[in-house]
Formats: structure tokens, sequence, C-alpha cells
């Protein structure tokens, strides 16, 4: 019979998630994996196969569980404009927490990782598509409201607000100052009504 895992494969993976979110993909060693994640070299190789392995399983994770948090206002089915200011306003408050210099992992990776690599493009394309089909779901109900005209293309606004997503995420991560990030928020969502 097996012995039983020294580990729980979901806390491992959000030590992971922290760790290359800090450092990224490429300055993150197997030694300071082994390290960070309390695991032998072995065992990381058994349980993920390969470091590309288990910052895949990582971004899964992050999707499955971080992202779903921070999308939820915008993914429910009551969804609107206000919900798209809170959500900017959630990015921008990061600012004034230990997120600050981290970012989004998604994000991050989308700038270091996806033009180089099939398998973690893969994992970024998924997270646009999931930012532009949140915000679309708010816009359609802001629209109903009353807060975006009728004239608007809805498509083009949601990729406004995941381009404007990303850019908030880039400045998170670039330790930008509480200040600057509530700017770009309100900037980005200036579209919306009042």
């Amino acid at each position: 019979m097996p012995s039983p895992k020294g580990y729980k494969r979901e806390e491992v993976l959000d030590r992971a998630i922290e760790l290359f979110r800090r450092q990224g993909y490429s300055a993150t060693s197997t030694a300071e994996l082994v390290e960070e994640l309390g695991m032998n070299r072995k065992s990381m190789y058994a349980e993920f196969g390969s470091k590309q392995q288990l910052f895949e399983a990582a971004l899964e994770r992050y999707s499955a569980v971080n992202l779903t948090r921070v999308l939820a206002p915008i993914e429910a089915a009551g969804a609107n404009a206000q919900s798209i200011k809170d959500a900017f306003l959630g990015y921008a408050a990061a600012s004034e927490t230990k997120f600050r210099g981290l970012g989004c992992l998604m994000a991050n990776t989308a700038v270091e990782r996806a033009a180089l690599d099939p398998g973690c493009a893969r994992f970024v394309d998924d997270y646009l598509a999931r930012l532009s089909k949140g915000f679309r779901n708010a816009l359609e109900n802001a629209r109903v409201d009353g807060d975006v005209s009728d004239a608007a293309d809805l498509d083009d606004l949601a990729a406004h607000f995941v381009n404007s997503v990303v850019g908030i995420s880039a400045m998170l991560r670039a330790k930008a100052s509480p200040e600057k990030m509530y700017a770009a928020g309100r900037g980005a969502t200036s579209v919306l009504g009042a």
C-alpha cells in the first residue's frame, strides 16, 4: 500500500502561485520552488512532471480560485455599471495591500510568457476571454439600466475594460501609487453613466 503524501496539492499550488507571482516564471529556479513548496525535487517532479507543468497547474488553480473571486462582481447575473466601477475600485485598492508589487499572475504571465509559450498562451487567452465575457455581461445590464448608450458598441467597451484591467495590473506590479491606481480606475470607467 503506497504511503500517503506529506502535502496537499492545493496548498503546494497556492505557494507556487505566490512565488511565481513575486518573481515570474523565468526568474524562479527549481531550487527556489523546492524550498518554497516544502517538498523535495523528486516529489515535485513526480507530482507535476516539470517546472512548466507546475506553472500551468498554478495558472489553472489561480484561474479557478483567485480569478473567480476577483471577477465575481462582473460575472454575476445582476452585474451592472456599478459592478464594473467596483471591480476597478478593487484593483486600485490592491495597491494599498500586500499585492502592491505583485500584480495579477495572469496579467504578469501575459507580459512575460504568452508570446513565448503556447501552454501559457492558452491560459492567458482564456483569461482575456473571461474578462471580456464578464464585462460584456455587466455592460448588457448597464445598457438596460441606462448607464450605457444604445449606440455604444458593447464589444468595444468590453475590450476597453480588458485593456484597462491588464494595464492597471501592470501598474500594480510596478508599484504605482494608490493615487495613480485610483485615477486609472476612474479614467477607465468614465465612459459609464453616473
